[in-house]
Parts: C-alpha cells; sequence; structure tokens
C-alpha cells in the first residue's frame, strides 16, 4: 500500500476526496464514484433492490480488477455499503455475510503501508463494519455479542479524525438502541437527550434517528405528546435529507404510539400503510412487525381468525430472519389467543417456548411478561370455573408469579431520570400491582395485604450522587411487546461501558431529582433482624428478573419506641385500582385491620371533594366558585359531603375501635399516610356516624404522616428521634424565623405574587403575634418593631440559609407558594417565593425579574450546579419545626413520589411540618367573596393558631384543639369565617 507520498495516487491513501457540482465524491474514479452516488442516492428515495443491484455491479468490476489492498479497500466499502443496505431492508441473513466480508478485506489490509490519510479512511470503514455489526446482532437478540463490537468500536474511535462527528454520533445512536433493546429506558433517555444537544449539525443522518429514538422511548412509557413532537422533528429532518425511508416508517412508529394510547383505529389505519410499503420494498422484518402489531389490534376488535394468520405470517418471517426475540414475542402474544380460545395446552407450549428465548438472552423482563400473562390466565379462570379444594393453590400459584413481575416492573421506574417519567411508567406498571391486590383480597390474607401496604408506602428514596440507576422495563399493560422497538433489559449491564462519560454524562445525569428503590421495611417496630415486608417475593423477583427491588437499608415500617402517652393508629392507604386501607394500634392499645373501597365509589367521592375546593390552576374564578357553591362554604352541603367521604374512604370498623380505645385511654393519635388520590383529603372533617354530625376530629387527633424512606435523613438530619407527634426532643434554643409575606420582585402588591397578608402594621392580631414571639426570646429577621417583620425586600435563598445555618428552634413561612401541576408528576417543582431576584442562584426558571426557590433546590442545592457542589440539607438545615402557609404548600403526597416543599423540609431535619392541602384564601377573599367584615381577618387567626401550636409541647393536639373549636363553632352558627374551607386545609405532616 503506497504511503504519504504516493496518496494522491492511491484509492485508500488518497487525499482527493473532492466533491463536484454535480455531489459525486471523487474517491476512487469512475464508475465507481458516480456509481456509489447513484447508489446512496437510491438507498436515500428506499429503491433498495436498485441500490443493491448497482452495489453488486461495481463490486464484479471490483473482482474483475487486478488484486491490491488499494482493490481491497474498494471491495471492502462495498460491501459496507451493501450491509447497510440490507440492514435497512431487514436482510439481516445478507448483511451478516457482506459484513463479514467486508470486515475480513479490511483485517488483510490493517498492516499494509498507508499514510495518515489513508489509515484515516481504513478506521472509518473498519467502524462502520464494527457498528453495522453490533446493529446485527441486537436484531437478532445476540445482545452481549453486540456490546462486545460497540466495545471494540469505542476502542478504535479515538484513533479516527472525526470532524463531522458523524461515526461518533452512530457508535453513541447504537449505545442508546442497545438499551432499548436492553428495556433500560431511562438510561436510554438520558444517553440519548445527551447525544443529542452534543451531535453536530454536520451528522444529518444521525439527528433524525436520535429524535425517532427518543420519540420511541417516549411512547413506550407513556408519554405520548413528547413522543409526536420528537416524531414531528424527525420527519422534518427525514424529508430535508431525502430520507423517504425514514419517513416511512415513521408510519410504524406513529402506530405503535396511537395502539399504545388507546386509538385501535387510527393505529390498524397507519400499520396497514406502512404494511404496503413494507412489503412492495420487501422489508420483510419492519412487515412482521407491523403483522404482530396488527395480530394484537386483530384480536382486540374479535378477529380470531384474522389475527391468527397475521401471527402465523410474523412468526415466520421473525424465524426466517433469525429475530430469535422477534419470535419469542409473536409467540407470547399467540400464547393469549390461545388461551382465548380455551387452547390451554397450546397457551403452555408458546408461552414456554418464548419464556426459553427470553432467558436463554437474559431478556429477564420479558420473562417477567410471560409470568404476568400466566398469573393473569389464572385469574381469569379463577372466576370462571369452581376449583373446588384447589383454589387455595390456585390463587397460590398467581400470586408467585405475579407479584415478583408486579414488584420488578414497579422497579423500572427507578432508571428514568425525572419525576414525570417515573410517574408515567407507573401508571403503566400499574395493572400488575392492581392484579397482586386482587389476588391477595381473593386469598383474604390480611398480612400480605400488611405487608404491600408498608412497601409500597415505603416511598423512593432520595439519590444525590449524578451515576444514574439502570434496568427501566417494556410495557406491562397488556401481553402485546412493544412492536415498533423490541425491548429488554439487562441488570448485568448496569455499569461500565454502557454509560457517557466526560460533560455528557453530567448533563444526563443532573436533569430531573434522582431516586432509588424504596428502603426494606422490618415488619417490627423494633431494630435489629427480623422479617422485611414481602421478603420472599422481593428475593424471588431480583433472583428471577435480575433487578435492584429495596435498597439495602433497612428502617422498621414504624418507630413505636416513644409511644407510652396515649394510644395510636397508624393507617395506611394504597391506590391499586381500589383503594386499600391497613391499620395497626400501638402506644398502649392494641388491635389491626384491613379495608377496601371499590375504585368507582372513592373516585366519585375525590371529584365531590374536588368540586369544593378552590383549583390551584383557575386563579381568582376558583376561589370565587369555592365561596359561591362550593360544598365547604355552606354546613349543611358540607355535612353531606363529609359523610360521603365517610363512607368512602372509612371503615366503620375502625371507628368503633377509635371510640373503644377513647373510652378506656383518653383520645388517641391517628396517623395517616394518605395515597396520592386521597392526600387532598380533610380526614378529620369525616362524618364517622351515620344520623349524627359525629366527624373524626371529635373522636382523635389527626396527624399526617410522610413515607418512611425520609427517615433517612439528609447530611444535615437531627440526632435525636422526634415523637410521633412532633415534640422536640433537641434542646429549644435558638431563635424563631419569622418569613410574613415577603415582597416578590418584580410583583406589586396586587399582583398574582402581591401582599398576602394587606399592608404592614394594618393587622393588630398579627402585630400582637410578632410583639409576643419578640418578648419570648429571640427572632430574626432582627426588628425593632414588629411591623418591620412583614414585606420586606431582603429576606432571600441565602439570608435564609444564613439564619437556618447558625441554628433555629422554629420556621413559619407564611407567603406564597405556587404548587407543581400533578399530572406532571413532579413534586419537587413546587416553590415558595422569597425576596431572591432573577440572577439568583437555583434550579427553578425565573418569573420576572424573581427566581422562586423549589424544592428540588432545599433537595439537591448546588450539586447540580457545581462539582464541588452541597446538598440542599446542608445549605437550609430545617429547624425542628416549620410551618408553611402558603396555597397547597403540603401537596407533596398527592405524587407517587413525596419531594415537595413540606416532604423537602423533613428531609433536610424538621420533626413537623405543618401545611396545607389546598389553596388557601386570604382574608381579604373573605372580605371581597363573603362580604365578612374587615375587622374578621380568617387567615390570622389560623397563622396565629399554628404559632400558637408550634410552641406547645404537643403541636398535634393544639392545632386539633384549635380546629375542633372552629368545628364547634361552625356547627353551631354556619358562619363563613367558620368554613372548613380555611381550617381545615392545615395538616401537619411528620415521618
Amino acid at each position: 500500500m503506497p504511503d504519504e507520498e504516493d496518496e494522491e495516487d492511491n484509492a485508500v491513501g488518497g487525499g482527493v476526496d473532492h466533491t463536484t457540482g454535480d455531489g459525486v465524491t471523487r474517491l476512487y474514479g469512475e464508475p465507481f464514484d458516480s456509481g456509489f452516488a447513484q447508489a446512496e442516492h437510491l438507498h436515500l428515495a428506499a429503491d433498495l433492490a436498485t441500490a443493491i443491484a448497482v452495489y453488486e455491479e461495481m463490486l464484479a468490476l471490483a473482482e474483475s480488477i487486478e488484486d491490491s489492498p488499494d482493490v481491497r479497500f474498494l471491495r471492502a466499502h462495498l460491501l459496507a455499503d451493501i450491509t447497510s443496505v440490507h440492514l435497512a431492508s431487514t436482510d439481516l441473513a445478507g448483511a451478516e455475510d457482506t459484513n463479514k466480508r467486508s470486515r475480513a478485506l479490511l483485517d488483510d489490509i490493517a498492516s499494509a503501508p498507508m499514510g495518515p490519510r489513508g489509515r484515516q479512511l481504513w478506521l472509518e470503514m473498519l467502524l462502520r463494519t464494527l457498528i453495522a455489526g453490533a446493529d446485527l446482532l441486537r436484531r437478532t437478540g445476540r445482545l452481549d455479542e453486540a456490546l462486545a463490537c460497540l466495545d471494540e468500536a469505542a476502542v478504535r474511535l479515538p484513533e479516527f479524525d472525526d470532524p463531522d462527528g458523524l461515526r461518533t454520533s452512530e457508535l453513541g445512536l447504537n449505545r442508546v438502541h442497545l438499551l432499548m433493546d436492553r428495556g433500560e429506558w431511562g438510561a436510554a433517555e438520558d444517553q440519548a437527550s445527551a447525544l443529542l444537544s452534543t451531535t453536530p449539525t454536520t451528522a444529518v443522518e444521525t439527528i433524525p434517528r436520535l429524535l425517532v429514538a427518543l420519540g420511541l422511548i417516549c411512547s413506550s412509557t407513556g408519554r405520548f405528546d413528547p413522543a409526536e413532537d420528537y416524531f414531528a422533528r424527525a420527519e422534518d429532518r427525514f424529508r430535508a435529507i431525502g430520507d423517504t425511508g425514514g419517513q416511512r416508517t415513521l408510519l410504524a412508529h406513529r402506530a405503535y404510539a396511537a395502539m399504545h394510547r388507546g386509538e385501535l383505529d387510527l393505529a390498524e389505519r397507519l400499520f396497514a400503510e406502512a404494511s404496503v410499503f413494507f412489503e412492495r420494498q420487501r422489508w420483510f422484518g419492519d412487515l412482521a412487525v407491523c403483522e404482530q402489531a396488527r395480530a394484537f389490534l386483530a384480536g382486540r376488535r374479535g378477529d380470531a381468525i384474522g389475527a391468527e394468520d397475521l401471527l402465523a405470517a410474523s412468526l415466520a418471517r421473525f424465524e426466517r430472519l433469525g429475530a430469535s426475540i422477534a419470535a419469542a414475542d409473536t409467540m407470547l402474544l399467540g400464547a393469549q389467543h390461545a388461551y382465548d380460545r380455551g387452547d390451554i395446552d397450546e397457551m403452555k407450549r408458546l408461552a414456554q417456548g418464548a419464556r426459553d428465548v427470553y432467558q436463554e438472552r437474559e431478556v429477564y423482563e420479558r420473562c417477567a411478561q410471560v409470568d404476568l400473562m400466566l398469573a393473569r390466565t389464572l385469574e381469569d379462570n379463577l372466576n370462571r370455573t369452581d376449583h373446588g379444594d384447589r383454589e387455595r393453590e390456585s390463587i397460590d400459584t398467581a400470586l408467585s408469579l405475579s407479584l415478583p413481575a408486579a414488584l420488578a416492573l414497579e422497579a423500572a421506574r427507578y432508571d428514568f431520570a425525572t419525576a414525570h417519567a417515573r410517574s408515567q411508567w407507573l401508571e403503566l406498571a400499574d395493572e400488575a400491582m392492581q392484579l397482586v391486590f386482587r389476588l391477595a383480597i381473593r386469598r383474604q390474607d390480611q398480612g400480605l395485604l400488611f405487608e404491600l401496604a408498608e412497601h409500597r408506602c415505603a416511598g423512593a428514596s432520595l439519590a444525590l450522587d449524578r451515576t444514574p440507576p439502570s434496568e427501566p422495563v417494556e410495557d406491562p399493560a397488556s401481553v402485546f411487546p412493544s412492536a415498533a422497538m423490541k425491548s429488554y433489559a439487562n441488570h448485568e449491564h448496569a455499569e461500565g461501558t454502557m454509560t457517557l462519560g466526560g460533560v455528557a454524562a453530567e448533563a444526563a445525569a443532573s436533569v430531573g431529582l434522582r431516586v432509588a428503590p424504596p428502603p426494606k421495611v422490618r415488619m417490627s417496630a423494633q431494630s435489629g433482624p427480623g422479617r422485611v415486608a414481602l421478603q420472599e417475593y422481593i428475593a424471588a423477583a431480583e433472583f428471577r428478573y435480575h433487578r435492584r427491588i429495596v435498597h439495602e437499608e433497612a428502617v422498621p415500617f414504624w418507630i413505636t419506641d416513644d409511644l407510652t402517652s396515649r394510644p395510636v393508629v397508624q393507617v395506611r392507604l394504597v391506590d391499586a385500582g381500589d383503594l386499600f386501607m391497613t391499620w395497626l394500634w400501638a402506644g398502649g392499645a392494641q388491635g389491626f385491620g384491613t379495608g377496601h373501597g371499590p375504585g368507582a365509589e372513592v373516585d366519585q367521592a375525590v371529584r365531590a371533594l374536588t368540586d369544593a375546593l378552590p383549583g390551584a390552576g383557575d386563579g381568582a374564578e376558583g376561589m370565587r366558585r369555592a365561596f359561591d357553591s362550593g360544598a365547604l362554604a355552606e354546613h349543611g352541603s358540607e355535612r353531606r359531603l363529609a359523610r360521603t367521604l365517610a363512607e368512602a374512604l372509612w371503615p366503620e370498623q375502625l371507628t368503633a375501635q377509635i371510640r373503644q380505645v377513647a373510652e378506656r385511654a383518653g383520645r388517641p393519635l391517628v396517623r395517616i399516610q394518605p395515597s396520592p388520590r386521597v392526600a387532598q383529603v380533610p380526614w378529620e372533617l369525616l362524618a364517622v356516624d351515620d344520623g349524627t354530625d359525629v366527624r373524626l376530629i371529635d373522636l382523635a387527633d389527626v396527624v399526617t404522616t410522610a413515607p418512611a424512606s425520609l427517615r433517612s435523613r439528609g447530611p444535615a438530619a437531627p440526632t435525636t428521634q422526634a415523637t410521633d407527634t412532633g415534640t422536640n426532643t433537641r434542646t429549644d434554643t435558638g431563635p424563631v424565623v419569622l418569613v410574613l409575606d415577603p415582597r416578590v420582585p418584580g410583583f406589586r402588591a396586587d399582583s398574582p405574587l402581591g401582599s398576602v397578608l394587606g399592608p404592614p402594621g394594618s393587622d393588630p392580631e398579627l402585630l400582637s403575634l410578632v410583639r409576643t414571639r419578640l418578648d419570648a426570646g429571640a427572632v430574626v429577621p432582627s426588628i425593632a418593631a414588629p411591623a418591620e417583620a412583614f414585606r420586606r425586600t431582603d429576606l432571600d435563598r441565602d439570608w435564609l440559609s444564613g439564619v437556618l445555618r447558625k441554628g433555629a428552634r422554629r420556621l413559619m413561612y407564611v407567603g406564597h407558594v405556587s404548587g407543581a401541576p400533578v399530572g406532571g408528576g413532579q413534586s419537587e417543582d413546587g416553590t415558595l417565593h422569597l425576596c431572591c431576584d432573577a440572577g439568583a442562584t437555583g434550579l427553578a426558571e425565573p418569573l420576572r425579574t424573581h427566581r422562586p426557590l423549589s424544592a428540588k433546590d432545599l433537595l439537591l442545592g448546588s450539586l447540580p450546579l457545581r462539582a464541588d457542589g452541597e446538598p440542599g440539607a446542608r445549605i437550609w438545615p430545617a429547624p425542628p419545626r416549620v410551618a408553611l402557609i402558603g396555597c397547597e404548600s403540603g401537596g407533596d403526597l398527592r405524587f407517587a413520589e413525596s419531594f415537595g416543599l413540606a416532604t423537602a423540609m423533613l428531609y433536610n431535619g424538621a420533626e413537623l411540618v405543618t401545611a396545607t392541602r389546598w389553596v388557601l384564601p386570604t382574608s381579604f377573599a373573605f372580605h371581597r367573596l363573603a362580604q365578612l367584615a374587615e375587622s374578621v381577618r380568617p387567615l390570622s387567626e389560623a397563622i396565629i393558631a399554628v404559632d400558637t401550636a408550634h410552641e406547645h409541647e404537643d403541636p398535634v393536639l393544639s392545632l386539633g384543639g384549635w380546629q375542633r373549636e372552629q368545628l364547634d363553632r361552625w356547627r353551631a352558627d354556619g358562619r363563613i369565617e367558620h368554613s372548613p374551607l380555611l381550617w381545615a386545609a392545615m395538616t401537619s405532616i411528620v415521618v
């Protein structure tokens, strides 16, 4: 092979690489240069058969030329291009043959003399064969071998000068595809997003395929709007480069999204249109995917014969192509159809055949798919037939299949970088857990229900490191596997070569709030070894599906060591289609129980409550509606609502137990951990007796509990244990921090983020509150007169950090809170509005000239912003007691992951946080909307009650006493200032 001096006359070393006006790259001379250009044009136009013919004609000519290293390189180049066309047409056998031949030719000339330019051309061709080989191995289910190919390419890549970033982006894209095929959706999304942000615009062929990959990730995890946005952007890119095949393939991807969105008619039309194109072009792999999807759709509309025909065609094509995992997917779908027509033996044969393939290929999540299908068929069979004495055995078998699989599917969410993606994934995974709860109810197994509730209520653990977890999985919501992109997971490859490095990794890892699996929950309140909730099912899930289900840390389900002064009952609620409740007594009382509310009744009751509340997004109109026609504004309608809620949500058996305990031992404490669906319920108001107006708060004090994972406190955690009512066991030293109606930069007093309490000094009751705190001890900010505490302009995040780091015994915030939208799934986006200008450092987006302080700031601190960043618990360590009096400041528990403002304060060290369940009416709202006299200030009274409670030895008892007083007044006169619209919004939250 010629050296550098001869490069101009050499095909490998030739640095000629000129492009003429007609777009033909001059590299080999004619007829090859124009032949390459023609074939590439045909490839983009999706005329693959003609492209192959052009390449093969050139290959025959190249093979007739006298052999030399240059000619071998030319033949290797032709074979590499033919491989690309074979892969595009899903001719996997043909692609394997030509790729091997290309690689052999490149290996033959590896040691031949070549100059720098020749070496670069050889390296580029080698990278192409390695990447194509990885793509081929991935499509045929040989995932470990595909990873090895990508690793080999990564080793070679630093030697290659890649000014356009094309080969780098191709390598990254193939890693993304491999992660998707392993079912590692979260890691795939991280890497695809990072790669998209760093890929140069000159990589015009890779960018649309990255967009397609992101669209598939979103549609596979229930985020259909962003999926369509990615597909639309990809379509524009494909059109710009004239890639007809890419445009047509988007039909199948959009059909897949429509199918999972429930738009089955649209999905059928798009799949049929794509099938016509794929069949005409002889793209048989893509055609088989469409046939598989259409078989599923045919089965859904009752066309059993059509479904069987399509399944048979799809399976035959996949088997001919050697696509073993895709063929197993079709077998799994066929197993469901066999069961539907009553052919149990055929169902077992196909299901076991599919599972054998998945097990062999280490596609463990698809193994879970099979196990869930078998459990569903068992449940269906139990519903249809009498199993007699063997019913318990059948239920046990169904649980042994479904519960480990459901745990694995739920745990898949921890791979995602954002709470929004995790919440959408949970919606997909919820069907599996609903099956588990139905089986537990069928078995009448209270012990299992308790352990299920404890595990699900434990809550995700906050992950403060920058290393993303791994292993998300396939959509479990139906037996039909993802047609547009086959997806699997493998725990063994969670680390190492599958992660990006450098800036891209940092960018990907810092997006969103990372969480890890929940802690193990010990079913004993005492420390030390003991049974862990669901321990045998967790062990089975981790063994079968190679996925971490729980964190290594273990926490007791409830710390009862200090509960000697009064009886306490811990109530937990879980959403799983229906609403499930468990309760357990301690503190001198004994007993337990479970409850079960039908989902439709629960939803109806919750809707009635929602209609009575001022909506967070409705502004002034929502508040007006709550006063004018809301059920909480009139005693009769409020009592009916309270009874409706009690009938749907509260078991009579628990009420009876509370009465018995109260008669013997005094007023008990009810600790309630609500599920997201019922997190806004004012439990104190429940009318627990039919025919009387006795409310739960008449019988007991009520406190809200946060997930057990918060017991693993942050770096600023207190070293002593709080009691169940937030009694401070630390020394009562340090000042009271008062943040009272701070002035928000850029917003006038009468604007949406304007004054909450009115002009400073205009409220004598609040002035008296501040005077009382000044007389009792230190107060910050330092003030000479009470009026100076209000509408200050210097209370920003840096000031707050400074005073909290010095130590405080209490924090009281009264001001604006902006809750995060529940549909977004990201409770950490809730914000406090201090005096921070837009230049303040933080993670929330500025509003005009103001940057809010978010719960994400309180949790992550400066970790995502600086290499030497600190966690939020060190920047804003919370005092033992915190009051957040603002609109829906305690809305955290409405989310599947509770990391909002109230729980952030608990994570940062608080023992008790008093917050609100819904949007609060101000005193001004009472004046304007209810024509209340200006001298009556209901919000001020509530603020004083919370302040008094936080100074009390038992703040829950104190706040509950005030709420009972308000209820008595409401029952006596029904005046609007005593309405639960304000006071029932208040709740104290503890861990």
